[in-house]
């Protein structure tokens, strides 16, 4: 990253051969704008498909989840590597290959016959959407003319903000009209398309330079992060801390972790600059992303599952719900991206993060009973809280650091970002379904008179196996209302004390532009 800092430096002054104008600019700015949309979009887009995805290939919806977590830690792991592949290889050459690899592996993943080689494939693919975001960001600076460049940024902020809520509106669509596969398989034309137009569109305009790489940091770094990824996400099926798979996940994570951090804070050139942690308000800022950011990504994998396997909802009308999340986002964000250079930008963070919280603490009060009109309120409340507090968020982060550090300090960021995500919801998918579990316990022992209910149903009509069905299905129903209702009301309280932590960032002693960073 301390190579990323450099590339990005010599991005933000570019050669005047480089700087595009016109059609080609246009073109230009459409090529990476799209680029960053498609995966950002796949992030989310399979959010909705997990139960068609787990139906179709014969796993648990708890499985079907590793297709989310697979897609973000992998690419996760990639952004470090993005300023290094430039500098060796060329940023148009290596975004320009990083889309068709982005393609081709999605259309592996549309024609994998099993939850192994979906997951292989995904994460192929989440190593190859990673120089994406970073490298969309990098060649809009080079490419834009000075006075022009806070418009290009604006349109790929966009992206960044619309991506992730169309995602599960298309998932849904998708999955129930044409199948789960289509989910992948829609973005090979795209990709396609898109490196056709990225070879005309792109000047290619790079000096290599032959420079090292930290493998052993990337090797302790992928070692760290997939040990604790798959700990999670297989800690139920394997019951926890009673297997000694589990146990030896946990210490391989722990002592990566550690060895992570020394091998970081000592190397020359680290592949993750963590020396930037010694500015209070990066520090403070990261802390409070990575509460909030888990706890959201949570809740957008929650409310589609609760919605299909609990509601009835099909994934397309799942997705229109909570799309619902964009409406107000698209709104606010360019009025929130013109408060952050007048407004303290802690005091907008702690307004948008509590917002959150009330709007998720709304939502621990659903019953099952619940309209679908009534479900669009709290995601509508939602989208207004994203641009508060993830715009001046960044801002703040960035506005902490020295110009040399911003690029490493982009790269971080979206690493704690993107892996808070991954392990928010593999947390919070496996804490719901342990407590439906403990909570059909409960009322199943405080049930009283289901004999004379089964009694009472078999005399309307229903024989003894369909009217026991139906309890049980009562049953299971009112455990998983009230698991999503104690997830909701966790998350909430996360919520309260990111908020809380952006106060430990110094007071900005200037008033700071809006974000370019993702």
């Amino acid at each position: 990253m301390a190579d990323a800092s450099s590339a990005a430096s010599a991005a933000s002054s570019p050669p005047p051969e480089t700087i595009l104008r016109g059609s080609a600019l246009v073109l230009a700015v459409f090529a990476l704008a799209a680029a960053n949309f498609m995966a950002v979009l796949d992030m989310t887009i399979a959010n909705v498909s997990v139960p068609n995805i787990a139906g179709g290939l014969a796993v648990s919806s708890q499985e079907g989840t590793w297709v989310i977590t697979s897609y973000a830690v992998a690419e996760a792991i990639t952004v470090p590597l993005t300023g290094w592949l430039a500098s060796r290889f060329g940023a148009v050459r290596v975004f320009i290959i990083a889309i068709g690899a982005f393609g081709f592996f999605s259309m592996m993943c549309g024609l994998s016959p099993s939850l192994g080689a979906l997951v292989f494939f995904r994460v192929m693919q989440g190593l190859s959407g990673g120089p994406l975001l970073p490298m969309s960001q990098t060649l809009l600076q080079r490419f834009s003319p000075p006075e022009l460049r806070g418009q290009t940024m604006g349109i790929w902020a966009m992206t960044t903000v619309v991506a992730p809520i169309a995602g599960p509106v298309l998932g849904g669509a998708i999955s129930d009209n044409l199948g789960w596969s289509w989910v992948f398989f829609i973005n090979v034309p795209v990709a396609f398309g898109l490196v056709i137009l990225a070879l005309r569109a792109l000047p290619r305009v790079d000096v290599l330079r032959k420079l090292p790489v930290d493998f052993v940091g990337l090797g302790l770094l992928i070692l760290w992060v997939g040990a604790l990824q798959i700990m999670l996400d297989k800690g139920k099926e394997l019951d926890w801390f009673s297997s000694w798979v589990i146990v030896g996940l946990l210490v391989v994570a722990v002592v990566g972790f550690i060895a992570f951090l020394i091998w970081e804070l000592t190397e020359e050139h680290p592949i993750v600059d963590l020396r930037i942690f010694r500015y209070r308000g990066f520090t403070a800022a990261c802390f409070a992303m990575t509460l909030a950011f888990a706890g959201m990504y949570a809740s957008l994998v929650i409310i589609p599952l609760w919605l299909q396997l609990d509601m009835g909802y099909t994934a397309s009308w799942a997705g229109c719900v909570t799309g619902f999340n964009g409406v107000l986002a698209v709104i606010f964000a360019p009025i929130v991206a013109g408060l952050v250079t007048k407004v303290d930008p802690r005091r907008l963070v702690t307004f948008g993060i509590l917002w959150l919280a009330g709007d998720m603490f709304w939502r621990s009060t659903f019953t099952s009973s619940m309209s679908y009109g009534q479900l669009i309120g709290p995601q509508l409340a939602q989208g207004l809280a994203m641009p508060f507090f993830f715009i001046p968020l960044m801002s703040l982060a960035m506005g902490a650091l020295k110009p040399e550090e911003v690029a490493s300090g982009a790269g971080l960021l979206n690493f704690v970002r993107t892996t808070a995500g991954a392990f928010g919801t593999s947390i919070a998918t496996t804490a719901w379904d342990d407590h439906a579990t403990t909570a059909r316990q409960t009322l199943v022992e405080r049930m009283n008179g289901a004999g004379d209910t089964i009694n009472g149903l078999t005399q309307m009509g229903l024989a003894q196996n369909q009217a026991a069905s139906l309890l049980d299905n009562l049953v299971q129903g009112q455990a998983v209302m009230l698991s999503t209702n104690h997830i909701f009301t966790v998350v909430s309280a996360l919520m309260i004390v990111s908020a809380s932590a952006i106060w430990l960032a110094p007071k900005p002693k200037m008033l700071m532009k809006p974000p370019s960073a993702h």
